[in-house]
């Protein structure tokens, strides 16, 4: 049985992979310790349903400030990945079981529980299913509907990239109200940092569901000091605006472990500014782009923005 507290077994396929240092972080980039009542509370309800959050599997460092408010991203369909991506913490390999039909109806339990006006549910990549999860997104999606109408809902799914094209159609179905994918980084370092994906294929994902339902926000993210420079990211800006993506994120890509992709450099609060800047250029009804910016920060406060961006320039506002 794997114990995946130990990095070695978390991650089998870096175990040979010779380290990286890691570099001192900038002042920008400290955070708090997790703590505090509210913490506690948000904890005490993942570990009652037996759910499983991205915030602790990927080492998310707004875990504190999220979980004291009561807001913790779900990650469903297990804790092992079948990708092994070089900049995810998330534990890889086979995974050990097959999908839990009673989880989508723990999620909604602590979607009520935790009273959320606004909800993230993501997932690991399961290229062991034939429709990659499809379908228990959208089992997860009209749970959460049925037991918290008022709660809006966004999606953050893998690429379904071995699947037909019917197990995207499944989760459009379901209608969540923002659809997200992440690209994660630029074209040029898939190879290294994303192996099993493909750009275009992520950006094409996206771009059919605005085309299944053009009432649907999309939304993406990368993470800057990967290696990438100006010119790439501002070019990734143009391919998902072309695709119709309305929300973008960019964090500052932070490293786990010594096995994983090293840290390039550490983006200034300045060029998160100008590529925010940027952005916002180019037709994006909603930027975050900080250091600290992850897919589902703020995730409540940004879709209230987006959506009345939206109105905005729909002139219904």
């Amino acid at each position: 049985m794997r114990d995946l507290k130990i990095p070695r077994e978390r991650h089998p396929e870096k175990a040979r992979r010779p380290d990286n240092p890691q570099p001192k972080k900038p002042s920008w980039i400290r955070v708090k310790a997790p703590g505090g009542k509210g913490y506690a509370e948000t904890a005490r309800i993942m570990r009652e349903n037996k759910l499983v959050t991205v915030c602790e599997e990927a080492g998310c460092p707004n875990v504190g400030e999220c979980w004291s408010q009561g807001h913790a991203t779900m990650m469903i369909m297990g804790e092992v990945c079948t990708r092994a991506c070089t900049f995810c913490n998330i534990a890889t390999g086979k995974p050990p079981e097959d999908l839990d039909a009673f989880e989508p109806g723990r999620v909604a339990h602590a979607v009520d529980k935790l009273g959320l006006n606004h909800v993230v549910i993501t997932s690991v990549d399961r290229d062991d299913i034939e429709d990659g999860g499809a379908a228990h997104f959208a089992q997860t999606i009209r749970a959460i509907r049925h037991r918290s109408p008022k709660t809006t809902i966004e999606i953050l799914t893998p690429d379904f990239i071995k699947c037909a094209p019917d197990a995207l159609e499944k989760v459009v179905e379901a209608r969540p109200d923002v659809f997200n994918h992440n690209l994660e980084t630029v074209p040029g370092l898939y190879p290294e940092v994303r192996p099993g994906a493909r750009y275009f294929h992520s950006l094409r994902l996206l771009q059919r569901v605005k085309e299944l339902d053009p009432r649907m926000f999309t939304k993406s993210g990368i993470m800057v000091g990967l290696g990438e420079d100006r010119q790439a990211v501002l070019q990734v800006m143009e391919d998902m605006r072309a695709a119709d993506i309305d929300f973008l994120t960019i964090g500052q890509y932070l490293q786990p472990t010594p096995k994983h992709h090293r840290v390039d450099r550490f983006v200034t609060p300045e060029e998160f500014a100008a590529y925010e800047k940027a952005a916002f250029g180019k037709g994006f009804l909603m930027v975050s782009a900080t250091p600290l910016t992850r897919s589902s920060y703020h995730a409540g406060d940004d879709f209230a923005r987006l959506r009345a961006a939206r109105e905005k320039r729909l002139g219904l506002a």
